[in-house]
């Protein structure tokens, strides 16, 4: 499917400051028919921004058949300008993951959802996926309830509570008090992404990580996996026993890219999104399948 680039300045406000945010559009087209509609993605980048390998994946993704609205998560503090994948561009990137607040992540999912909305040409179903700190925030993405799957790869600090300002890692079970905020509309620091899980129950989640991960080590997906299944959520959880971080960067991944892990990858996207976004499934019944117990 040919597509179409293009990009859309949105204004952004979160705890009293307000900022302007480029969220890149990747388009499917087919000729003589102007019309057509296709689901919505929300795709949240590593914390490069929009990088090539980025921009490559919504091609890949646009190509089938979704509207891909790719935003700058940075816009708190810089440009949609990519940083380089290099040491000062890895530092500042860490740098701004954990100064942005919950509340201005939020703030651009919510945003980045409605502007995918209100294209004519959405059918008003969308999907979020991301890797890295986009793994995670399309996972936290998928607490609204207009987005019914969600594919985060490798995300990180979920099992930590790392992302956004924070006291250190807390990889404890249990949810942590609420910390006071009097710049946030709840008078509190918006909760972690794994403490609100139970928010998930509308959506189908994929988790797709890394075994030799070393930014989410085994007990932190154990952990994410527990908390998931305790929340009653609807997901499916891949580990790849060879794959690292990253493994899914085709250009300066450090030696960690794997193109036939990735294109397994792939194929868990377009089965979750093809079924979940592109097929009318109707209401509901809530019921639980019986699973019979045969051979």
């Amino acid at each position: 499917m040919l597509i179409k680039e293009s990009y859309a300045d949105v204004k952004t406000s979160a705890n009293g400051k307000e900022s302007t945010m480029r969220i890149f559009l990747f388009h499917p087209t087919i000729p003589g028919y102007p019309n057509a509609r296709f689901p919505g993605v929300a795709l949240f980048s590593e914390i490069y921004q929009v990088t090539g390998p980025v921009a490559r994946f919504a091609r890949r993704i646009a190509g089938q058949g979704y509207i891909v609205a790719a935003p700058s998560s940075y816009h708190d503090f810089t440009g949609p300008e990519p940083l380089a994948y290099d040491v000062p561009g890895t530092d500042q990137g860490n740098e701004w993951k954990v100064v942005k607040t919950l509340d201005s992540y939020d703030e651009d999912s919510r945003r980045t959802v409605d502007y995918l909305l209100s294209l004519p040409t959405c059918t008003g179903r969308i999907g979020a996926t991301g890797m890295c700190l986009g793994g995670h925030l399309a996972l936290r993405a998928a607490l609204d309830p207009r987005i019914t799957a969600a594919i985060p790869y490798f995300g990180t600090d979920i099992h930590s509570r790392t992302l956004g300002p924070n006291d250190g890692p807390n990889t404890s079970p249990s949810a942590p008090a609420p910390r006071p905020d009097p710049t946030t509309a709840s008078g509190f620091v918006a909760p972690h992404t794994i403490d609100q899980f139970d928010k998930l129950k509308h959506c189908e989640v994929a988790m797709i990580f890394g075994v030799k991960d070393t930014h989410v080590p085994d007990a932190g997906r154990d952990l994410i996996r527990a908390k998931l299944r305790e929340a009653g959520v609807t997901f499916s959880f891949y580990e790849f026993a060879w794959a690292q971080h990253a493994f899914i960067r085709d250009e300066l991944s450090k030696g960690r890219y794997d193109p036939a892990i990735t294109k397994v990858c792939f194929e868990v996207l377009l089965e979750t999104f093809g079924r979940v976004l592109k097929t009318d499934l109707g209401q509901g019944t809530g019921e639980k399948e019986e699973v019979e117990h045969v051979c």
